[in-house]
């Protein structure tokens, strides 16, 4: 009997491949309902505008990581990692990652017609956002489910925000910069930041980026200082706070440096290798900060490439259409997780 065939879908949200992409692919991502909540004409007149604007400053920023964004690079990588991790894993199953990116190639529709081409037995859907929020997972998921006509009974992760072996590698790269501060230092874990109105709406990505921090603390055995901070704010509402120039700076003024570990980043982008360490470090320094370290994304780390393979394991063995990561619960989701109102 031939193997089944599994379709392992890997969700990001892409990045421009040159500096002519960085304005389509801006206005690809403020054109999103889920990002930009007006009315669609409305919406796009202002995406325009926004990618207009922001395309110069932004391509300088990719000017310097060498004229486009290394997150497909490293998404690719973790694919690789991870069909060599469920090779020896899925005895009965043959697996083929395919990568659907939100607002760049390859967009979700070019995955979607290569995975009805594959014709799997079974689809998995495995985001690369850990902690679940409406303006990442459920965009990606429901760009999925319009964009996929083929076969396959379909299973979506819908978050793994303490799930052990992701805890185990943050531990590891948090533990690492501990050994290697020479001063005092704050641990801040630096998670993009959301509008506060979405919180307040019942978007569940906060109280789970909360939750990781907190679990990678425990698995660290407590006993050292640290905060949750928030980066990447765009436009004038309120976002979740506190910033992490505003945690950075309180750091300072409690004299200690600073190690600042992307919490919810698990590949190499933008908002690490140009926010953390250029716009942030400078800043710090500014600040008159003694030390600052930057943990790395968790990448290709195998202990982070062992949880994505855990998770896929988990899910072609449940029946449930929707679940959470191993450590999480349904009722841990609150009431927009999609797990939830799949139990």
């Amino acid at each position: 009997m031939p193997a089944r065939k599994v379709a392992v879908v890997l969700f990001n949200l892409g990045g421009p491949d040159s500096l002519a992409a960085v304005q389509p692919f801006l206005k690809n991502l403020f054109s999103d309902p889920a990002i930009i909540t007006l009315p669609t004409p409305l919406r796009q007149i202002l995406a325009q505008v926004i990618s207009s604007t922001r395309a110069k400053p932004s391509g300088a920023n990719y000017a310097m990581m060498g004229g486009a964004s290394p997150l497909l690079a490293e998404t690719r990588a973790q694919a690789v990692a991870l069909t060599t991790a469920l090779q020896g894993r899925l005895i009965t199953r043959q697996a083929r990652i395919f990568l659907a990116m939100r607002y760049w190639h390859p967009f979700t529709e070019e995955a979607a017609r290569d995975v009805a081409d594959y014709a799997p037995d079974e689809v998995i859907l495995l985001p690369l956002y850990p902690q679940y929020s409406t303006t990442t997972t459920r965009s990606s998921v429901k760009a999925w489910k319009a964009a996929y006509k083929g076969p396959g009974r379909v299973r979506e992760i819908c978050c793994y925000p303490v799930q052990p072996n992701f805890i185990a590698a943050h531990a590891a790269g948090v533990a690492t910069a501990l050994k290697a501060a020479k001063g005092p230092v704050r641990v801040l874990f630096s998670a993009h930041g959301l509008p506060q109105k979405t919180i307040d709406g019942g978007d569940p990505y906060q109280k789970q980026v909360e939750a990781t921090a907190a679990a990678v603390v425990a698995a660290l055995g407590g006993g050292f200082d640290h905060a949750v901070c928030y980066q990447s704010r765009v436009g004038r509402l309120v976002w979740t706070g506190p910033s992490t120039v505003e945690a950075i700076d309180a750091a300072v003024k409690a004299g200690r440096g600073v190690i600042v570990c992307p919490i919810a980043f698990v590949s190499e982008h933008v908002e690490t290798l140009i926010e953390l360490d250029h716009e942030y470090r400078e800043q710090a320094i500014a600040l008159g900060c003694g030390e600052y370290i930057r943990v790395p994304t968790l990448s290709c780390d195998p202990l982070f490439i062992g949880a994505l393979a855990d998770l896929v394991e988990a899910a072609l063995a449940s029946e449930a259409v929707v679940a959470p990561g191993e450590g999480w619960t349904f009722e841990a989701c609150g009431p927009i997780c999609p797990c939830r109102e799949a139990a």
